[in-house]
C-alpha cells in the first residue's frame, strides 16, 4: 500500500536515502586505490587484500532482487533500517578490523546491508513521492549519491597516502548513523498489498547461489585462470542454479521475481541500455586508473583529483536526468547519454594532451552516469509503486553483475594484449571497442522502439511525454 505523506516526511525520507546512498558510493569506489596499504598493514599480497573488494561485491550482488522484495513483501521501512544499521556495523567492524579475514567479514556484512539499503531507498522515495515529482526526486537523491562516486577516488587516495585507509571507515559510520536517525524519525512504511507476508525462500536460495558463484568466477577468475577448475566449476554451478531458478519461479504462487517483468519491452530497454552503459563505466574507471597511475605516473591523490572532473558531471548527471524525463521518452534518454557514453569512451582513447584529456573524461562521466542512474529513474515509471523494490533489484543485479563481469574482460584483454601492445595501446584498444558496444547498444534501443512505434504498440516521439512520467 502506498503511505500518505507529509512535505516534512517526504524530505526527511529523501534526505536519509540520499545520505545513505552517499555512503554506499563513497565506500563502493574509495577502497580500490587502498588496496595496496591494506595489503601492507596486514603482509599479505595483493591478491589477498584483493578479497576485499571481491566479498564486498558478493554480497551486494547476492542482496539486491531479495532486499527489494523483502522491502516489498514486508515493510520497506523495516528493510532499509535493517539495512543502514547492517552497513554502519560493518563500517566500524572494518575501522577496527585487526587482520585481513576479519576486514572481509566485515564488509561481507557492509555488502548485506548495502544490498538492502538501494533497492529499498529507490522503492522508499517512489512510494513517498507523488507521479509529478518522483522523477525529480530520484534524479536528485542519485545526483547526491554520485558525489559520491566523485569524492570515493580522492578520499580513497587521500587517506591511504595521510592518515590511513581505516579513516574511510571511520567517516562512513557515522554518516550512516546520521541517515539511520533521519530514517527512523521520518520514512513512512509501505508495501505490496497484493503480496502475503512470506517470501519465496526457495526463489532466494536459488538466485543467492546462482549470483553468489557467478560473482565469486567473475572476481576470480583472473587470479585463478579462466580455465582453471574452480573458476568453470563456479561458472557451471551459476548456470545450473539459475535454471532452477527460472523453473521455480514460473511455478512458485508467489514468485520472488514476477518473470512478466519482462515482457515489458520498455522495462527490458531500459535495463539493457543502463546495464551496458554501466559496463562501460566500470571499465572506463579501471581502465582509467592504471593509464592515469601506470602511463602518466601519478600518485593516488593525483589520479583521484583528475577523477573529479567526470565524477562532477556524473554527480550532475542524476539531476539531468529528471529534467530531461517530462520532455524525452524514457528510452530516448538511455539512447542519448549512450552517444554520448560511447563516444566520449572513444575519442578519450585518442586524446593525451591534458587540456583535451580532462574535458572529454568529463564528457565521458557524464554520458556514462546518465545511462545508469536514468536507468533507476526510468524502470520505476513502468512499474507499479507496491513492487518498486523487486524492479529496482532486479536492475541493479544486472548492473553490478554484469558490471562484474565487463570488468573481469577488460583485465582478461588487457592481459592478453600487454605481450604483443604497451599498456597504453592495450587500455586504448579496450576503451575503443568498449565505447563501440555502447554506441550499437543505444542504435539497437531506438530501432527497437522504431519497430514498437510502427506496430502501434508506443506513441512516437513528436507525441509529448506523459507528466507522470511513465513509459508508453
Amino acid at each position: 500500500m502506498r503511505a500518505e505523506s507529509s512535505p516534512a516526511t517526504r524530505t526527511g525520507a529523501f534526505i536519509a536515502v540520499a545520505v545513505a546512498l552517499f555512503c554506499i558510493q563513497l565506500d563502493f569506489f574509495a577502497l580500490n586505490l587502498a588496496v595496496p596499504g591494506i595489503a601492507d598493514e596486514y603482509g599479505v599480497t595483493a591478491s589477498a587484500a584483493q578479497w576485499t573488494l571481491s566479498a564486498y561485491m558478493l554480497a551486494i550482488g547476492c542482496c539486491f532482487i531479495v532486499g527489494g522484495r523483502v522491502g516489498d513483501v514486508f515493510g520497506r521501512r523495516g528493510a532499509l533500517l535493517a539495512g543502514m544499521a547492517l552497513f554502519a556495523a560493518g563500517s566500524v567492524g572494518c575501522a577496527l578490523a585487526p587482520g585481513l579475514w576479519t576486514l572481509v567479514g566485515a564488509r561481507i556484512v557492509q555488502g548485506v546491508g548495502a544490498g538492502f539499503v538501494f533497492p529499498v531507498s529507490v522503492s522508499v522515495i517512489s512510494n513517498a513521492f507523488p507521479d509529478t515529482t518522483r522523477a525529480r526526486a530520484l534524479g536528485a537523491a542519485f545526483g547526491i549519491a554520485n558525489v559520491g562516486t566523485a569524492l570515493g577516488p580522492f578520499v580513497g587516495g587521500g587517506f591511504t597516502e595521510g592518515p590511513g585507509w581505516r579513516w574511510i571507515f571511520w567517516l562512513l559510520a557515522p554518516l550512516t548513523l546520521l541517515a539511520l536517525t533521519v530514517a527512523y524519525a521520518y520514512v513512512p512504511d509501505s508495501r505490496d498489498p497484493t503480496a502475503p507476508r512470506q517470501l519465496d525462500l526457495t526463489g532466494c536460495l536459488t538466485v543467492v547461489c546462482s549470483l553468489a558463484a557467478l560473482t565469486l568466477a567473475v572476481e576470480r577468475g583472473s587470479a585463478w585462470g579462466w580455465d582453471h577448475a574452480r573458476t568453470l566449476t563456479l561458472l557451471a554451478f551459476a548456470a545450473t542454479a539459475g535454471v532452477l531458478f527460472v523453473r521455480r519461479e514460473r511455478r512458485a504462487r508467489h514468485p520472488l521475481i514476477d518473470l512478466r517483468l519482462f515482457r515489458n519491452t520498455p522495462y527490458v530497454l531500459v535495463t539493457g541500455a543502463g546495464t551496458v552503459t554501466n559496463m562501460g563505466y566500470a571499465v572506463t574507471v579501471f581502465v582509467s586508473t592504471l593509464y592515469l597511475q601506470q602511463v602518466r605516473g601519478l600518485s593516488p591523490l593525483t589520479a583521484g583529483v583528475v577523477f573529479l572532473a567526470p565524477a562532477v558531471l556524473v554527480a550532475l548527471s542524476g539531476p539531468l536526468g529528471a529534467r530531461l524525463s517530462p520532455h524525452l521518452r524514457p528510452t530516448v534518454v538511455m539512447a542519448l547519454a549512450g552517444a554520448v557514453a560511447g563516444t566520449g569512451m572513444i575519442a578519450l582513447s585518442h586524446v593525451t594532451a591534458w587540456w583535451l584529456y580532462v574535458p572529454v573524461f568529463a564528457w565521458c562521466g557524464l554520458g556514462l552516469g546518465l545511462g545508469w542512474t536514468f536507468a533507476s529513474v526510468a524502470t520505476q515509471q513502468v512499474v507499479a509503486p507496491e513492487r518498486a523494490g523487486e524492479a529496482s533489484g532486479v536492475l541493479l543485479t544486472f548492473l553490478v553483475t554484469l558490471g562484474g563481469v565487463a570488468l573481469a574482460g577488460a583485465a582478461a584483454a588487457i592481459t592478453a594484449m600487454t605481450p604483443e601492445r604497451s599498456p597504453e595501446a592495450a587500455y586504448d584498444a579496450v576503451l575503443r571497442f568498449g565505447g563501440a558496444v555502447i554506441l550499437a547498444a543505444s542504435v539497437v534501443v531506438m530501432a527497437v522502439r522504431h519497430r514498437l512505434v510502427a506496430l502501434g504498440k508506443v506513441p512516437p516521439l513528436g507525441s509529448r511525454a506523459p507528466h507522470d512520467g511513465r513509459l508508453p
